[in-house]
């Protein structure tokens, strides 16, 4: 029986079991998760896709758990894809964070899903965009992804959800160099959590990672993109739910929202592409002895890089 009818009437349980065939590797498990998904497509592309990154310790699953309360508290339905990190020894996520969301987890009008990053550059799972049209044909509204610590993760968060809110630590402010000026430029909100524990510095936090932004192009003629919460006491969350509102209807009205999502999906499909052609190439009869030998001949210094590799395609190429 297909599992779109119940994911769409609101089963979790319907949706996990949807999030556990797109994540298999099995051929058999790939083919019926294209269809699933195709025959889910016009469901999708409803919700707020909202990505969530910040350093270790600042608070990433206490803000989230405030925020997705006070947005069920209003109507919503909430999702959330947390990418945990692998563990080393069997290779599945550590499931901490949805340990921490106990409430927002339990609740029946949300969704929780912590999934593995599984090595994946970036920190964010491999079948997160597809987990997330998932979610929205099973009609929650607000898709919330979290990732892995920062780095190459905002890229990655910044190039499949809406808007992306960037969490930082009262102190943050203290040392501008601690920011990264690739990571303003994609954060769309900043958000200072645990403001509670020293408002002095949160306050000073605000005033210099502003002044920052008004560096960048792309924040140079931006309202109010710095806010202060205390995810802890749940002050500060319903200012930030207005900004990003307020930067949906913005961007929806001039286009850029509509825009963003199309680059975002033929990107996906160039992503699938090169992951495909990368398999393939890996899985091509009487290629491993070949790969192995140019492998020792690179690291050994005999062989340039440039060279193996066009060997190497050349060999997968060429007719068997």
């Amino acid at each position: 029986m297909s599992l779109a009818g119940p994911l769409q009437a609101g089963d979790r349980r319907a949706l996990a079991k949807a999030i556990t065939l797109i994540e298999s590797t099995r051929a058999d498990h790939r083919e019926q998760a294209d269809s699933l998904l195709t025959e889910l497509m016009p469901a999708t592309g409803g919700a707020l896709r909202l990505g969530i990154s910040g350093v270790p310790g600042v608070g990433k699953s206490t803000f989230i758990e405030a925020f997705g309360l006070f947005l069920l508290e209003r109507g919503h339905r909430v999702a959330v894809l947390t990418v945990d990190p692998s563990s080393s020894v069997s290779g599945g996520a550590i499931l901490g964070d949805k340990t921490r969301m106990e409430k927002l987890s339990m609740d029946q009008r949300a969704f929780v899903r912590p999934s593995p990053s599984s090595g994946t550059l970036g920190g964010v799972a491999e079948k997160t965009r597809e987990a997330m049209l998932l979610c929205e044909a099973a009609g929650y509204d607000v898709v919330i992804v979290e990732t892995v610590g920062v780095g190459q993760s905002e890229t990655a968060v910044a190039g499949m959800t809406d808007l992306y809110l960037l969490l930082q630590l009262p102190n943050a402010g203290d040392d501008l160099q601690a920011i990264k000026k690739g990571v303003m430029e994609l954060a769309d909100l900043v958000v200072i959590n645990k403001a509670d524990l020293d408002d002095v510095a949160a306050t000073r936090a605000q005033a210099q990672i502003t002044s920052a932004l008004r560096l960048l192009p792309t924040h140079a003629h931006a309202t109010q993109r710095v806010m202060k919460v205390s995810a802890l006491k749940s002050d500060g969350i319903a200012p930030v739910w207005n900004a990003l509102t307020a930067l949906r209807s913005e961007r929806e009205a001039s286009g850029a929202w509509t825009a963003k999502r199309r680059e975002q999906s033929l990107a996906w499909m160039w992503e699938r592409i090169q992951s495909g052609l990368k398999q393939a190439f890996l899985a091509h009869p009487g290629l491993k002895s070949h790969l192995d030998a140019a492998t020792a001949s690179v690291r050994d210094g005999h062989t340039p890089a440039s060279t193996a590799a066009r060997q190497l395609l050349a060999f997968f190429r060429s007719p068997t």
